[in-house]
This record gives structure tokens, C-alpha cells and sequence, in this order.
């Protein structure tokens, strides 16, 4: 049974039967007799090597000695096993080692663009928007669309390669919204670096800016050992921004698509923001005018202290 089912993929006997097994086999399944096509293998040999028959193959010598050393078989490899074997005792060249990142992200790459990725894509956690001043393109990061505990995160990797691929082709810059993150919106600091080890070199080049908005306390400090002792390349690029009006001056309001709930919560917070302002500006001045009289109300101070530790 096994062979009447195997035989027809690879030996048809009409063509609706060939039809009908094109889904089943591999996309490469060699030349025209089946056999797998290996260009370094193609090697062409004379009969008698370095020996002439007749003159009229002389030009025929001379073009083949001339692309001695041009030939796919001159540029092969070395031996993958002792690559890998330098690999782990850390002797691999630089270019050997780009090389085989390089060949790393492709797969990965490749992955993405084969899996259904449409339950990560609903998620609306990562998307393209406009441009900024310098006409960078401004890719969207919200936090609190990541529901960490419930995804596949090896899915939200391949996804995340697959969006940005054909972005960081070119300068681009980065907006992450931390707005109302709860910890099943934070991402482990392990998955990250893996991240960052995984991307191409055009992902870390290309990236001109990476917008913190809405950041707390702890995000920062966390964020600060991150890009310090794990991905330090990415350290200068981080730009804290607590209100979207100073989001505004590195990009348009137009240009940008924010979620409601951060256009709530930041007007909140600006209004907090204000009326602090005011209450401090209003202290100062009184403070000001007391000491001109040499007058120290205890009273005002209690209050506007009382007022700070309650924001």
C-alpha cells in the first residue's frame, strides 16, 4: 500500500495524476531525470587531461585553463562539521561567522514566510504607520497588545522577522508604547537578546531611533541593564518620552496611528502634568513673596508637600 501511494508522486502515469501529485513533492526535485543538481559538482573533465588531440582545440584549452580558480568549485567551503567545531571553541573568523548568521536569519526568514503567522497579526501589537521629520519609515510597538502568557512566542519571533524584513531595508525608526503594560505584557529579557542575536545586520543598522513612550520607573531601569550588559549597541538609541506631545516633535501627528487608550491615558497624565505645574509655580511664587516679608508660612509648605507625595 505504501508503494501504490509513494510511485504515482514520482512516476505519473497520466497528467491528472501528475497534477494531482504536485502539492505532495518537494519544490526541488532535481533535473529532468530526478537527480539532485549540485553546481560545484559540475565539474567538466577531458578525456585526457593536459593533452592536445589537435590544434583546433587549442583556444578551447586556453579558455578552459583561463577560468582556473573562477569556477564554483574554487569558491566551495570548508568543512561545515570543523566550522562548527571553531565555532564552539570560539576560533571562527569574523566573515566565517557573518556568514553563518547570515545563514541563520534565512531560515528563520524562510520560516516566517511559510507559517500562518494570521493569529499574531490580530493582535495589532506591531504595524507600519508614516514617516517621521527626516522621512524615516515609523514602525508601531504597543505593549499591552502582547499578551505574553497567551501566544506562542516563537510565532510573535517569526512574525516579527517576517513585518520588518522588507523595513529595515532602509533608515527606520521605532515607537514602543508602554501605556498600561501589565507583566503579562512584558517580554522575558532572554527572549529579547535571542531576538537581537537572531535579526540581520540591517535590522541594528538601519535603526535610527527607538521611542520609549509612557515609560515607568522600572521599565527604565530595566530597559537600562538590558541595553547596557545585553545589547549595548542599542543603548544610545533609546528615547524616554513621558507625554505624546514630545513624540510630536520628532513626528507629525498625522504620520502616526496611537491607539485610543494612549490618547486617553496621556491626556490624563498632561492634565496631571498641568495642574502640578500649577501648584508649584503658585508655591514659588508665594515663597518668594514670604521672603521679601520674612514671613515662613508652615501651613502652605505641609500642604504642597502633602500635594507632591499624593501625584
Amino acid at each position: 500500500p505504501v508503494f501504490r501511494k509513494l510511485l504515482p508522486l514520482y512516476f505519473p502515469r497520466s497528467e491528472e495524476e501528475e497534477r494531482a501529485s504536485l502539492p505532495l513533492i518537494p519544490a526541488d526535485i532535481g533535473n529532468s531525470k530526478g537527480e539532485p543538481v549540485v553546481p560545484e559538482r559540475q565539474i567538466r573533465i577531458a578525456e585526457k587531461p593536459g593533452t592536445l588531440e589537435d590544434d583546433s582545440e587549442e583556444e578551447s584549452l586556453d579558455s578552459d585553463l583561463g577560468q582556473v580558480g573562477t569556477h564554483a568549485f574554487a569558491r566551495m567551503e570548508g568543512d561545515v562539521d570543523k566550522q562548527r567545531k571553531q565555532i564552539l571553541q570560539g576560533q571562527m573568523t569574523d566573515v566565517a561567522l557573518q556568514k553563518q548568521h547570515q545563514r541563520n536569519y534565512n531560515r528563520w526568514l524562510c520560516r516566517a514566510r511559510a507559517e500562518d503567522l494570521s493569529d499574531i497579526a490580530a493582535l495589532k501589537a506591531l504595524y507600519q504607520t508614516g514617516v517621521d521629520l527626516c522621512g524615516r519609515t515609523v514602525m508601531i510597538l504597543v505593549g499591552r497588545n502582547i499578551p505574553v502568557t497567551l501566544i506562542d512566542i516563537e510565532k510573535a519571533l517569526l512574525y516579527f522577522i517576517h513585518v520588518m524584513d522588507h523595513i529595515t531595508v532602509k533608515e527606520y525608526v521605532m515607537v514602543y508604547f508602554h501605556t498600561l503594560t501589565g507583566e503579562h505584557n512584558h517580554l522575558e529579557s532572554e527572549f529579547l537578546k535571542n531576538l537581537y542575536d537572531i535579526v540581520d545586520a540591517k535590522f541594528k543598522k538601519n535603526l535610527k531611533a527607538f521611542y520609549f513612550v509612557h515609560p515607568t520607573f522600572r521599565s527604565k531601569v530595566s530597559t537600562w541593564f538590558f541595553t547596557t550588559f545585553s545589547v549595548s549597541g542599542l543603548k544610545d538609541k533609546v528615547r524616554y518620552l513621558d507625554t505624546l506631545q514630545q513624540l510630536f516633535t520628532c513626528i507629525q501627528p498625522e504620520q502616526i496611528d496611537i491607539p485610543p487608550f494612549v490618547l486617553d491615558y496621556d491626556a490624563r497624565v498632561g492634565s496631571a502634568h498641568a495642574q502640578t505645574h500649577t501648584h508649584t509655580h503658585t508655591f514659588i511664587n508665594n515663597a518668594h513673596t514670604d521672603a521679601h516679608r520674612d514671613v515662613v508660612d508652615t501651613e502652605s509648605i505641609t500642604e504642597v508637600f502633602r500635594h507632591f507625595k499624593e501625584r
